[in-house]
């Protein structure tokens, strides 16, 4: 794969023609803007003055190696999913509602065939998932909420950078309201403690049930009621799941959905309702036991993690996410090794709804991820 490369002293030039190699790159170009917040033009327009504005600011140019990379790409992506979410309204209008989110899932997807770290990687995909967020988080009622949960997956001074680069690199007329803003956005992260670095909280249940229910504070520890520990296990098919419960959790009951499957004889392209059904079950059997259990499956989306996590909170666990991954090829490989083998096509359209699990979810994320593959 073609990587990408940054700018470099001493002239930061951009490296246009190397880029126009990607297809998601040559999408933007015939991607209209609505003229009110982009009056330059189309979204290729904006981000080529989005990636001139990055390169020739001075806080970006003195940032560590890694740390203008992932700045850098996340600029370079923050709207690639513009091709995909723009409509023009009745009112004649153009939007581009929940490109930040769809921008997200895309870059993993693009970043992951990329080869690029674990960590950087997704560190970008936070920086566009929330890219928005300076230019308002000021005006908002869970300010505190989201800080916190930006820091957890992209550092906030990161974030304001990727923020001022973009609002810099169009035409607007609201540009110096936008700007104040993400100064008092950075001013608001140093208050709270989360300018550079995670947001502390005082035990990792009391961050747990921060994130989970109303009027708590991070620096207030919460009362720990768990009662019994639960890990749920999260990874795209041949990723190595199966292999990291049998070693770590040797002792442990396992609800796996794909040995239901098999006792249920139900194919991964059948209704998966039964499965379900039967494994929640089976899991509600170790909550009113009080019995520590693994529960086996992809969990790849919040979506389909969220009702699991809810069941087990309702039974006061202590839930720990253990999330695998590999890379490309041994992804690939270890899938076609399974006894089990998931199609290709649908393994590439589970990643469509990739999201990789961070600590707003469970009290412990484990990452389980290869030796230089960038944990």
């Amino acid at each position: 794969m073609v990587p990408i490369d940054l700018p470099q002293a001493p002239d930061y030039r951009v490296p246009w023609d190397a880029l126009q190699v990607f297809p998601w790159v040559r999408a933007l170009e015939a991607c209209p803007q609505d003229p009110i917040h982009h009056a330059e033009g189309n979204v290729w327009i904006h981000t080529r003055m989005v990636l001139e504005t990055l390169a020739g600011m001075t806080s970006w140019r003195e940032l560590p190696e890694e740390d203008r990379r992932a700045v850098y790409l996340a600029c370079l992506l923050h709207d690639v999913a513009k091709p995909a979410t723009t409509r023009t309204e009745d009112d004649g209008r153009v939007t581009a509602k929940g490109h930040s989110r769809r921008g997200e899932l895309m870059a993993r997807k693009i970043l992951w065939e990329l080869g690029e770290p674990f960590g950087l990687r997704e560190r970008v995909c936070g920086l566009i998932r929330y890219h928005q967020i300076p230019f308002y988080l000021i005006e908002r009622e869970d300010a505190r909420r989201m800080a916190a949960e930006i820091s957890l997956v992209a550092r906030c001074d990161l974030l304001s950078l990727v923020a001022e680069a973009d609002i810099r690199g169009r035409v607007c007329q609201d540009l110096q309201r936008i700007l104040d803003n993400i100064d008092l956005y950075r001013e608001y992260c140093r208050d709270e403690g989360c300018f550079n670095g995670p947001r502390t909280f005082a035990s990792p249940h009391t961050r747990y049930t921060f994130f989970h229910s109303e009027g708590r504070h991070p620096d207030v520890e919460a009362w720990d009621d768990t009662k019994v520990n639960v890990v749920v296990m999260s990874g795209l098919p041949g990723s190595g799941k199966d292999t990291y419960v049998k070693t770590h959790f040797p002792n442990w009951p396992v609800v796996s959905l794909d040995g239901l499957r098999e006792e249920l004889d139900i194919d991964h392209s059948d209704n998966q309702g039964q499965v379900v059904q039967t494994a929640r079950e089976r899991a509600k059997e170790h909550l009113r036991r009080g019995e520590r259990f693994v529960w086996n499956a992809t969990n790849i989306s919040r979506r389909f993690r969220a009702p699991l996590l809810s069941l087990l909170a309702d039974y006061h666990a202590r839930i720990t996410i253990v999330y695998v991954e590999a890379p490309r090829e041994a992804l690939w490989s270890q899938n076609r090794s399974r006894d089990a083998v998931v199609p290709e096509r649908v393994i590439r359209a589970m990643m469509d709804r990739w999201e990789v699990p961070d600590g707003t979810e469970a009290h412990e994320i484990v990452y389980a991820v290869p030796s230089g593959h960038g944990a």
